[in-house]
């Protein structure tokens, strides 16, 4: 049978149905959510509290902080409440919205990396000329330009859904709406939807990934120039903290997109979206920021800030 516009509810079926593991699973995506936030916000707080930090590099690192702080809220949120309530429910509409949101912020976490990659590109190849191209302007349009790109490919994945009629069966195999799974469910004809699905992924993954590869394959070509063996295991080591988290991300995703016309297994999909959905944001701050000086001094002076504001309440109230 067949609901023509008239879908009202699907269903999130989650990692298990068994009682004895929703709590188990609750506590640890919620502290894994938690992590992911305050982690995100306390790097956003810190570029924009310190003067120091308003360069390319940090501008483009708090768009990308924010982008991971809204991609995992998109979905983990909703997870833990139907963990909690013992209810699987998401509405159409919350649905569409999910799927809308996801690819928006997903997307954005693409083109960020790409342009983070373009910026360490032009400062270690072109060092004389950094000041110039990446100007202050130049980082609002790239960051304005990765928007626009993410919402504009996003309504597209969204509003195609718009003409689908969906079977009886909404129960999705999954913890949140994802696309490639929600148009399993559809009655009608797919093959608009797919062919959208894929240009869009070519566009703003592939092609965000090829960017990022070409940027550190000549970055990696400068260093190996360089002649103290100490400069040249420090730029290593964080060139490979920057592309396993590339490599985490993009390869979990793509595949999960990519592989999802050949393949009825759903489990692989799930475990592999934690990966990019969870882990990677998780981990963001800790490989960008946290092992970065700079960003420790700022992380400390926002820490004393915060420190000697709680001082100054509670004398205030004694």
């Amino acid at each position: 049978m067949e609901i023509r516009n008239q879908t009202r509810y699907f269903l999130l079926l989650g990692f298990t149905e068994e009682p004895d593991m929703q709590p188990l699973l609750f506590r640890l995506f919620l502290s894994m959510y938690l992590t992911t936030f305050t982690g995100n916000l306390i790097i956003i707080l810190a570029i924009i509290s310190d003067s120091h930090l308003h360069m390319p590099m940090y501008f483009f690192l708090s768009n990308l902080s924010f982008a991971d702080l809204c991609f995992t809220s998109t979905t983990i949120p909703k997870m833990l409440m139907n963990i909690q309530t013992q209810s699987q429910v998401i509405t159409y509409a919350g649905c569409l919205s999910q799927v809308f949101f996801f690819f928006v912020f997903g997307c954005l976490d693409n083109l960020i990396l790409t342009v983070m990659a373009y910026d360490r590109f032009v400062a270690i190849c072109h060092p004389l000329y950094y000041t110039v191209i990446m100007n202050p302007q130049v980082c609002r349009m790239l960051a304005l330009g990765s928007w626009c790109i993410s919402v504009t490919g996003s309504l597209l994945d969204t509003l195609t859904l718009l003409r689908l009629s969906f079977c009886m069966n909404m129960n999705i195999p999954h913890f949140f709406c994802d696309l490639p799974e929600v148009l399993k469910l559809a009655c009608s004809n797919t093959l608009i939807n797919n062919i959208v699905v894929y240009f869009v992924v070519v566009v703003l993954g592939i092609f965000p990934l090829s960017g990022i590869l070409f940027s550190y394959s000549q970055i990696f070509s400068s260093i190996l120039r360089i002649s103290s063996s100490r400069g040249k295991h420090k730029a290593f080591s964080t060139c490979g903290s920057y592309l396993s988290v590339v490599s985490l991300f993009y390869g979990t995703s793509l595949g999960v997109y990519l592989s999802s016309a050949a393949t009825s297994s759903s489990r692989t999909s799930l475990v592999a979206s934690v990966m990019y959905t969870m882990i990677t944001p998780m981990l963001n701050p800790f490989i960008y920021s946290l092992r970065n000086r700079d960003m420790k001094r700022a992380l400390g002076r926002l820490l004393s800030r915060v420190a000697s504001l709680s001082d100054g309440v509670v004398a205030g109230f004694s």
